[in-house]
């Protein structure tokens, strides 16, 4: 369990930064701070949503922070997130993750060690910024997705896999806008000093624009799936429709040739010298029919 010290001499708080604890570990960690135990389970649950709790004087804050690099097919919350646990207080800000997370030592950095925030709401404003900034990029990514894929549908270009594409497109923007639309309450709810009021104004704003965004993809995706759909649903029609055609055509000739195939001894057209020239005849005529009916009805 690697522990770091992310406090620095200039700050009036204490900031432990734990990574990937075991539950003996988080239990010893409640212990010293007092934290309370129930908090414990949600800390180890990989796929536990954003959530806000008030635990005495102790503010308990889940937010989910996406990956930078995740598969194309990736379709769950674990896959596409990572959890970040902050507990904290007026005299430390305790943050529990599974996976290192660089924006917590560039917070450090960049307003920490600068003197820009003073106080552990600060810094919880400051992480849920940048939670919020990790989902930025992937938004413009899956719009740029939508578009393309767009363009090939309304070509016609279409693929056997485009409907499993499309699928997982969809299922990240479901999910990262259930998640934002989770983390609206931490945001909601949070509170920081009156000099880090615009700092949190400024992550409400970048809140409603992330959803919607993913708002817009995950309608997008979906009039595309419906369009795909009804586009694959008319080619079939299409081959159906001239499967349909053969067979008229067909169906009657078939008939003729059928009658005069049968092998019955007493059927007088087959010793006349002109039935085979007239069945022929009746045959063209009857194909003639046929054509001029299907166009006068717009079939063809």
């Amino acid at each position: 369990m690697p522990v770091n010290n992310l406090t620095v001499a200039t700050s009036n708080f204490l900031w432990i930064d734990i990574i990937n604890p075991t539950e003996d570990e988080l239990k010893e960690i409640s212990h010293e701070y007092h934290l309370h135990h129930y908090t414990l389970k949600d800390c180890l649950e990989p796929d536990h949503l954003p959530k806000h709790e008030d635990l005495g004087d102790t503010h308990f804050v889940i937010t989910r922070i996406l990956n930078e690099t995740q598969s194309t097919k990736a379709h769950t919350i674990q896959e596409i997130s990572s959890k970040i646990a902050i507990f904290y207080n007026n005299n430390f800000i305790i943050t529990i993750h599974r996976l290192p997370q660089v924006i917590l030592e560039t917070i450090k950095i960049k307003y920490l060690e600068s003197g820009k925030i003073k106080k552990p709401s600060e810094v919880v404003t400051k992480i849920i910024w940048y939670v919020l900034h990790s989902y930025d990029q992937p938004a413009i990514q899956l719009s740029n997705e939508v578009d393309i894929y767009e363009t090939k549908i309304f070509q016609k270009l279409l693929t056997p896999v485009m409907m499993e594409d499309l699928y997982f497109i969809k299922r990240k923007a479901s999910i990262s806008n259930k998640l934002l639309m989770l983390t609206g309450e931490v945001i909601n709810t949070a509170r920081t000093s009156d000099s880090d009021l615009v700092a949190l104004q400024d992550a409400k704003d970048l809140h409603l624009k992330l959803i919607t965004m993913f708002g817009q993809i995950n309608d997008d995706v979906t009039n595309l799936l419906n369009i795909y759909l009804s586009l694959s649903a008319q080619k079939t029609n299409e081959v159906v429709k001239i499967l349909t055609i053969f067979s008229v055509f067909f169906m009657p000739l078939t008939f003729i040739v059928g009658i005069y195939g049968m092998n019955f001894d007493f059927m007088p057209e087959l010793r006349v010298k002109w039935a085979y020239p007239v069945v022929l005849g009746i045959m063209v005529v009857i194909s003639c029919l046929i054509f001029l009916w299907f166009k006068r009805k717009k079939w063809l």
